[in-house]
């Protein structure tokens, strides 16, 4: 069969107009996909920015000490240690506080003051007048010049070590961790406590490795044991304890406990890992 020309004409038409719907279909479901990956992409960004601002929220709350008390719980301590089953000395003697160990959270002190105004616990009293008295007695002059701190106290501390460390040359994430080498981060020191005292001589009030060559902390390193206090930082254990030397800073582990550190030449931290 021929056809005519008009014939292919209207043939040619009708198959166009089959067509035409077929186009717009593709074309929606193009645009529906475009649609649903562009409201993929908003939602993800929008919950992306939403973590990332909460993270630098985080870090602009104050949570400074907090990130540093981890970095410091992520390295390779000597000892950490649960002391609650300890020994038979009363736990709150041997409680653990270190760089690796933070203050518990649900810690209370019942506080005294002291003569000169510090604070100390209560439980300890007794023993540290009787040390102070026996030093006394002795011929020196011992002064106790802090005890306990509060976490704001601890924190402007370690701030102002901070500042004193970039005075040095020290980038800020470096000035944190060699500030805490010398004093505490806030939760992790042992003033608060109330069962540590720093005690220097009235003739040397420094706080430097000089302070050890006084005759006041000659005489209490040798018996400060004797009333239930240790040397907390000895000169070669920085590496267990975490904290640098201080020939001035003495803890209250009890005098059983107290005995057995200083006859074996370990810390607290040794001692809590024999038993």
């Amino acid at each position: 069969m021929i056809e005519t020309r008009e014939q292919r004409k209207d043939l040619k038409a009708r198959k166009h107009k089959r067509s035409k719907p077929r186009r717009h279909k593709r074309r929606r479901r193009y645009a529906r996909k475009i649609t649903l990956l562009f409201l993929f992409v908003m939602v993800f960004g929008s919950l992306t920015f939403y973590h990332v601002q909460r993270i630098i929220a985080s870090n602009n709350n104050g949570d400074v000490y907090q990130s540093e008390i981890e970095k410091m719980q992520a390295l390779e301590p000597t000892a950490i240690i649960n002391t609650l089953n300890a020994t038979d000395e009363p736990s709150w003697k041997l409680i653990l506080v270190n760089p690796w160990n933070a203050l518990p959270e649900d810690f209370e002190v019942d506080l005294v003051q002291i003569k000169n105004g510090h604070l100390i616990d209560l439980r300890i009293l007794k023993d540290l007048q009787s040390m102070m008295d026996d030093a006394r007695k002795a011929g020196f002059s011992p002064i106790v010049c802090s005890g306990y701190r509060t976490q704001e106290k601890q924190k402007k501390l370690f701030e102002n070590k901070i500042a004193d460390v970039k005075k040095r040359g020290f980038s800020d994430e470096q000035a944190e961790i060699e500030a805490a080498k010398w004093v505490a981060i806030p939760g992790t020191s042992e003033h608060q406590l109330g069962l540590a005292v720093d005690i220097v001589s009235s003739s040397y009030q420094v706080l430097d490795e000089s302070q050890g060559d006084t005759a006041v902390q000659k005489w209490l390193m040798k018996n400060c044991y004797d009333y239930g206090f240790i040397l907390r930082y000895p000169y070669d254990k920085s590496h267990i304890t975490g904290i640098g030397y201080e020939p001035w800073h003495y803890r209250y582990v009890g005098k059983e406990v107290a005995k057995i550190i200083k006859e074996k030449g370990i810390t607290l931290e040794e001692y809590l890992e024999e038993v």
